[in-house]
């Protein structure tokens, strides 16, 4: 399964093109996407209109949605976050940290443009789709 950040998924809704929605476009129909919860209210949160927003969930409702947090991700992602830290890195968000965490714990694959992910993918062995 290739979970779907949300600066992909903004990225495809506002109509940029770059090779992560390129990725998109093509593999929607192949492959196996889904998005966590959190990435969910992320996306749903920027969408300012009423009408777009209920045409987004929409869309986004028909993609497997997981759940993301949980005693047992919360724990993984601390452990994370403090083994990055020791390593001189700062995770900025603790929702990326939640997502990469998941992804990881579950053996799933990222797509992504956040940068913040990176030191999970060099370090930690999350797996990323490289578009």
């Amino acid at each position: 399964m290739v979970i779907v950040d949300t600066s992909a998924w903004i990225d495809l809704l506002g109509g940029k093109h770059n090779p992560e929605t390129a990725w998109l476009g093509r593999e929607i129909p192949q492959q196996p996407v889904g998005l966590t919860d959190l990435i969910l209210c992320e996306v749903l949160q920027g969408v300012r209109d009423n009408a777009v927003s209920r045409q987004v969930r929409s869309s986004l409702l028909k993609f497997e949605i997981f759940d993301c947090g949980g005693l047992t991700v919360a724990l993984a992602a601390a452990e994370n976050y403090r083994s990055l830290r020791g390593r001189g890195i700062t995770v900025r968000k603790t929702i990326d940290c939640l997502i990469a965490t998941f992804c990881i714990e579950e053996g799933h694959s990222l797509l992504h443009r956040d940068r913040d992910f990176e030191p999970f993918e060099r370090h930690l062995g999350l797996q990323v789709v490289h578009a």
